[in-house]
């Protein structure tokens, strides 16, 4: 007997109606047929929607071009992002990871709906082969997929971008899978000036010795932080969308404590 009087549980984060009213003014567009299979058109298309109709919190074409640069400069095989939106950035780095020879993009996004959203504009764009979409928090997706793919070996880019406040969890996390002791992956975060992350930043500044320390007065849970790695974080400015003057995006790479994992 189902239980009708158990309610389901509270969504973290809304749609607003611009992320539905982005996929109709697409799929209204006259121009869909050339949009299909090209994700460059796609992301024009999404370009014209944020700044014609709707401003959307999507990566955007000027720090995409950063960080797609760093995807053509290291050529990852596999690359995580944790925070998917609309789909914008798992298409503009999918097809960056595609066009290097890469196997699979992995977007975890929490809110279904928006997930929804995202998927049929990674399909639009031809990518449903490389870009996978899946929905849950970065806690249930990762620990699931991670652990069943000894076959790929190492995760070799991350790309997070959603609440400023779950960042550092979500390196915890990370550490924890492995994921950050594998290999030489990079972290890739948006957002650390405005609104900023300073918990993350702090991390990932941090010594093991510093670090020892926060955990020690953290509510760490289930989480298992590797204060023994040591981090080497760049962060380049770019002015803001909505005039709030400087943004910046955060690159971490692993410099020492560093296990690699077979």
């Amino acid at each position: 007997m189902v239980n009708i009087s158990h309610a389901p549980p509270k969504r973290r984060i809304a749609l607003d109606g611009r992320e539905v009213d982005l996929l109709h003014y697409i799929y209204s567009r006259p121009d869909l047929k050339q949009l299909r299979g090209s994700p460059s058109k796609v992301i024009s298309a999404i370009n014209d929607y944020h700044t014609h109709f709707n401003r959307l919190m999507t990566i955007g074409p000027v720090k995409g071009a950063f960080i797609t640069a760093l995807i053509t400069e290291r050529k990852p095989c596999v690359m995580i992002e944790l925070g998917g939106y609309v789909g914008y950035s798992a298409i503009l780095f999918g097809d960056a990871v595609r066009a290097g020879g890469g196997k699979q993009y992995l977007s975890v996004e929490q809110n279904a709906e928006m997930a929804a959203v995202a998927n049929q504009l990674v399909d639009l764009a031809g990518l449903r082969e490389h870009v996978r979409v899946l929905v849950g928090s970065g806690s249930e997706v990762l620990g699931e997929r991670i652990r069943g793919w000894e076959e790929i070996g190492a995760v070799d880019m991350v790309f997070i971008d959603h609440e400023k406040e779950s960042y550092r969890s979500d390196l915890w996390l990370l550490e924890g899978l492995g994921v950050m002791a594998r290999g030489n992956p990079v972290v890739v975060t948006d957002n650390v000036i405005w609104p900023g992350a300073p918990e993350y930043m702090e991390w990932v500044q941090a010594s093991p010795e510093q670090k020892r320390g926060i955990v020690e007065k953290a509510d760490v849970g289930t989480l298992m932080p590797n204060a023994d790695l040591v981090y080497e974080t760049t962060v380049t400015e770019f002015e803001t969308d909505f005039g709030n003057g400087k943004d910046g995006v955060a690159v971490t790479k692993v410099v020492g404590g560093q296990r690699v994992l077979n």
